[in-house]
């Protein structure tokens, strides 16, 4: 799976250059940027990846490490059960802050280079793109705090109700300029509601876009975080949506070439998501199963904020929620347990089977009786339509799977090997894409004059 993403990296890289003349063409010097981003990135992923294996020991010298429990050098009792307190080798955590660390120098920089082109005249006084310099430092501002918080939550276990403040907080500098470059708060009606609900084919909805982008920020530094547990899959997922981020991209730069403003905010997104990508190759050579180190809340934050800087700032805000359709199916999917309806284990991470070195599913336990009138209707409906698997004791207790599509998966195909299991839930975020896609193009042109 590490092969197939970098050989995509690769043919997204080629095809950017190849079609580089006719973009020059019509784009200009707003194109020159983007072959140092190219460079950047290519060099920051060989720089982690070179980086991260002369780290590792400074990380557990300091005390941040853990024990991967789904592996068999993990001690167990003779029923095949973990041993408390744990006892296995130790892997390095919160290795994500090595490539949050590249990335960030990366970007840092490429900042003069889309205000200082070889052979473009120097800006006068008045002319000079505020602006756009603005847009790119809060962006690095954003990322930069959430990197940090982290790195605090790692070291200091954050509670939950702070993980969902602290980005809210994070993303302030990126809401603010989005606010005073004019952003756009409106959103377009398909010509067959417009009649229903009486309205034109655009709707301002003022504060409320910002409500939305708020959120926004606040779910893509947590999606990824709830969709862990297995080595490879946090990383893995990222290098996906990124890849699509960046695939989207260059369809609108090809799409649209006489845009200049469009041009522009996608060109934007390519400079925040290709840096990333890179250094996100580079660490997932080594978070591949065996895992030879973990990236940690780090690394999770520091991925979903980026995507949230890209989307917003590069104004595709609603079409970034296609790109994140498995995260939005697991936290549909986990909400009866992350709302408390039904029992939620520390770790929802599967569970082991020592005899053949697979993953099966995990579990939890609990009394349908006493669960609250939405927890028993929760659970009524994963029963009915076989959404988990269902034990039923005599004693009126009730063992179901943990409510994740990790869990899902290995529910519905049976134990699987970890590094399987992994490429499956890849394959599922690439067929994702394809399906975002169709829904973004093909579909939006049956319910749109225009698809933009």
């Amino acid at each position: 799976a590490t092969r197939s993403s970098a050989i995509a990296f690769a043919a997204l890289l080629g095809a950017m250059v190849v079609r580089r003349h006719e973009l020059a063409a019509r784009v200009g010097p707003l194109l020159q940027p983007l072959r140092v981003c190219v460079v950047l990135a290519l060099l920051g992923g060989l720089v982690t990846y070179r980086v991260v294996p002369h780290m590792r020991g400074s990380f557990l010298k300091a005390g941040l490490s853990g024990i991967d429990l789904n592996k068999i050098t993990t001690r167990r009792d003779g029923n095949g059960e973990l041993v408390r307190p744990y006892v296995g080798p130790p892997v390095p955590e919160a290795m994500g802050a090595v490539s949050c660390a590249v990335y960030l120098v990366c970007l840092f920089l490429f900042i003069p280079v889309p205000f200082a082109q070889p052979g473009v005249p120097p800006y006068a006084d008045a002319a000079f793109p505020h602006a756009e310099l603005a847009r790119l430092l809060c962006s690095l501002l954003s990322i930069c705090c959430m990197c940090f918080l982290g790195f605090a939550d790692n070291v200091l276990d954050l509670r939950w109700r702070d993980r969902l403040v602290l980005p809210l907080a994070a993303s302030l500098p990126v809401l603010m300029t989005y606010a005073a470059t004019g952003g756009v708060t409106t959103i377009k009606v398909p010509a067959v509601a417009q009649a229903l609900l009486g309205t034109g084919a655009n709707v301002d909805i003022g504060a409320l876009y910002f409500v939305y982008i708020s959120l926004l920020a606040i779910f893509c530094t947590n999606a990824i975080n709830i969709l862990a547990g297995v080595n490879g899959l946090e990383v893995g997922q990222s290098v996906v949506i990124g890849l699509t981020i960046a695939a989207f991209n260059t369809v609108q730069l090809l799409r649209w070439p006489d845009d200049p403003l469009l041009c522009a905010h996608n060109l934007f997104s390519l400079y925040i998501v290709l840096p990333f990508v890179g250094c996100s190759f580079g660490l997932m050579w080594h978070n591949w199963y065996p895992s030879a180190v973990f990236v940690g809340d780090t690394y999770c934050y520091f991925a979903g904020m980026t995507f949230a800087v890209a989307g917003i700032l590069g104004h595709f805000s609603k079409t970034m929620l296609l790109f994140f359709l498995p995260q939005l199916l697991n936290f549909a999917y986990s909400l009866p347990q992350l709302a408390l309806l039904i029992p939620c284990p520390r770790h929802r991470m599967p569970g082991f089977l020592q005899a053949t070195d697979k993953l099966t599913i995990s579990t939890c336990e609990f009394r349908p009786a006493e669960l609250r009138p939405l927890g028993r209707l929760a659970y009524r409906t994963i029963t009915a339509l076989r959404l988990a698997h269902v034990s039923e004791r005599v004693d009126g207790r009730v063992v179901m799977s943990n409510l994740t599509i990790i869990n899902f998966v290995l529910y519905v195909c049976g134990p699987m090997h970890e590094a399987r299991l992994t490429a499956t839930l890849l394959g599922v975020q690439c067929a994702a894409s394809l399906l975002a896609f169709a829904i973004r193009y093909p579909l939006a042109a049956l319910l749109y004059d225009v698809v933009r």
